[in-house]
């Protein structure tokens, strides 16, 4: 081989370096600049959320802190997930991983602002646990996110960070990534947020107090009448334990007001996750007259009008169109899909 041949061997292998170099440090700068965009958030806003909200049992990414206790809960089977309405990043690692490192990496990583995100962890034995428990070893884990619900729909930024954070918690331990393209998960998201924006409804009334009422003394007028107490809230129930309508003071949960007395009750419907009633609107309307009679105020509608009772039937008949309507599409009072979608 000539010297000028081995010359163009070396530039070649120099050049090829060079593109190496560059390539590696071109994509850690971009990493850098996209890190920069989607920072860690040190705080964690949802703890409150969940803390309050229990009973729904919706592990969400940034929850993480609550993992390291042992709730010992049951297996959850994987058809609780819901294609039509969540989206689905696989993070699968190359050996098993115990529960208590995979609590450790859960905190560091997966720290992320987005639409509320449910996880499920595959145990060795096929098991799947909404906590990763200290005492199994788990193969892979599923990050599944909510497209859509009363806030908007899942937006490709939303995507974009659960997506590194599951890259990020993968690459400690070898693991590989896999899900939907971003456009499809963006497209379906938009769809379903079209869909349940046409058949989401909340109707509400007024109670305008002649004089402020001190709030114990209001609280126990309307448990007398038939008011009860769901979570946080005093609820009108239906037989089935849902809440037919919810009543608020001052424009706050019942049980949640601190101020010292109430100048203004506000009844509110909530279709998609109240049950199917034919007389829905009526039966708020009657309630709040005859608290109106025993509190002393003006029943007002949305408008501020006074509410008469000339359409009670009609609204009623327009509403349970709307549940029809609601039921057709899968929503059904009281499911957690629902709970979800509709919040």
């Amino acid at each position: 081989m000539s010297d000028l041949q081995i010359g163009l061997v070396a530039l070649g292998a120099v050049l090829i370096l060079l593109v190496v170099v560059f390539n590696w440090w071109q994509d850690r700068r971009i990493r850098r600049k996209m890190q920069g965009k989607f920072p860690e958030v040190p705080a964690d806003p949802l703890m409150a959320q969940l803390e309050a909200d229990k009973e729904r049992r919706e592990p969400t990414v940034r929850i993480a802190e609550t993992l390291a206790e042992d709730k010992a809960e049951p297996a959850i089977p994987a058809e609780e997930i819901d294609p039509t309405t969540e989206a689905v990043i696989d993070v699968h690692f190359p050996q098993p991983v115990p529960g208590g490192e995979l609590i450790d990496l859960l905190r560091a990583y997966l720290r992320v602002d987005t639409k509320p995100v449910r996880l499920f962890a595959t145990a060795v034995n096929g098991e799947h646990h909404a906590y990763p428990h200290d005492q199994e070893a788990y193969t892979s884990i599923q990050l599944v996110v909510l497209l859509a619900n009363r806030r908007g729909p899942l937006t490709d930024i939303d995507w974009s960070r659960l997506w590194m954070a599951a890259q990020n918690l993968a690459q400690q331990l070898d693991g590989t990534v896999d899900g939907p393209e971003q456009a499809e998960v963006v497209a379906q998201a938009q769809q379903l947020d079209q869909l349940c924006a046409s058949l989401d409804a909340q109707v509400g009334l007024s109670l305008r107090l002649a004089e402020p009422i001190p709030t114990e003394t209001v609280r126990q007028v309307v448990v007398s009448a038939g008011f009860m107490e769901y979570g946080q809230q005093l609820a009108w129930l239906a037989s089935s334990g849902l809440p037919r309508f919810t009543l608020l003071f001052n424009g706050k949960p019942a049980l949640a007001m601190l101020s010292a007395s109430v100048e203004r009750l506000d009844f509110l419907l909530d279709l998609p996750n109240s049950p199917k009633d034919e007389q829905a609107f009526s039966r708020m309307a009657t309630v709040g007259r005859d608290l109106a009679a025993r509190l002393g105020g003006e029943l007002v509608d949305d408008q501020g009008q006074l509410l008469t009772d000339h359409f009670d039937d009609e609204i009623d008949q327009q509403l349970y169109q709307m549940y029809e309507q609601i039921e057709q599409a899968g929503f059904y009072a009281g499911e957690p899909r629902t709970q979800r979608v509709f919040a």
